[in-house]
């Protein structure tokens, strides 16, 4: 069964405000993704951006919106989310399936060109330490002088007591803001339901989903394996609780 404007539309808002459980002040922390992105592509025709992890594409088309003469790649490895975001926000980017980390995954996206601003939103903590650092080398190269990688993502603080208080911090701020009860598996499994949507639910049911393997890294693990991977420089530009946009300039 073919997937409906209206049917995708509703998931999609559905995924956004589930997705709020997850990411403390998530509208905010885009606005300056966008606005670092905005930045160091000031004066470039035509910038490139990969958004990682995309899901639907919120971030991808926050981009997309901000700057319109920019080719967005919304890149995810489910094709359920990847199909709602084709119907829901149409042409505005292009969407590409692919396991973020696997090897051979950049080959994948067709780029034709070095990358302006790879941007990643609460994605790339799915990646173990080893796949981490091979998957910033490999965005390193691809990225021109100057480019960025921009990550928004669940990064602990350095010092433990920091880190756990920075923690409840981020959880309190979240609970305050919660309007629903749906959260990522409740979603999924209501997804499931949907006549038209159950085809490719069911991929993601099979396990075609890439598994969760992690890291434990903390912030300035981050940093290190970034400079190692050949960014000139690292560092945070907004932070909340756990919740950190990491900018590393190429």
């Amino acid at each position: 069964m073919e997937m409906s404007t209206v049917t995708a539309s509703r998931w999609v808002e559905r995924w956004e405000r589930q997705q709020q459980r997850y990411a403390v002040h998530r509208e905010e922390r885009f606005a300056v993704m966008a606005d670092v992105v905005e930045q160091v592509t000031v004066g470039q025709t035509d910038p490139l951006i990969l958004d990682l992890g995309s899901g639907p594409g919120a971030l991808a088309s926050r981009m997309a919106a901000r700057l319109p003469s920019a080719e967005v790649l919304a890149v995810d490895a489910d094709p359920l989310l990847l199909e709602l975001g084709r119907s829901h926000y149409g042409p505005a980017l292009r969407y590409v399936e692919a396991v973020i980390g696997r090897p051979g995954w950049l080959d994948a996206l067709g780029l034709d060109r070095p990358v302006d601003a790879a941007v990643s939103a609460t994605a790339l903590h799915y990646l173990d330490e080893p796949t981490l650092r091979r998957t910033y080398r490999e965005l390193a190269e691809r990225l021109r002088p100057g480019g960025v990688l921009v990550n928004g993502d669940h990064i602990s603080p350095d010092a433990p007591g920091v880190s756990e208080l920075a923690l409840q911090l981020g959880q309190r701020r979240i609970e305050s803001c919660l309007d629903n009860s749906e959260d990522w598996e409740s979603w999924w499994s209501e997804a499931a339901t949907d006549p038209e949507l159950a085809r490719l639910a069911a991929r993601h049911e099979r396990g075609q989903h890439p598994h969760c393997e992690g890291n434990d890294l903390t912030l300035s693990g981050h940093v290190s394996l970034l400079r190692e991977a050949g960014f000139a420089h690292v560092g945070t530009v907004w932070q909340f609780g756990h919740s950190h946009v990491v900018v590393a300039v190429r």
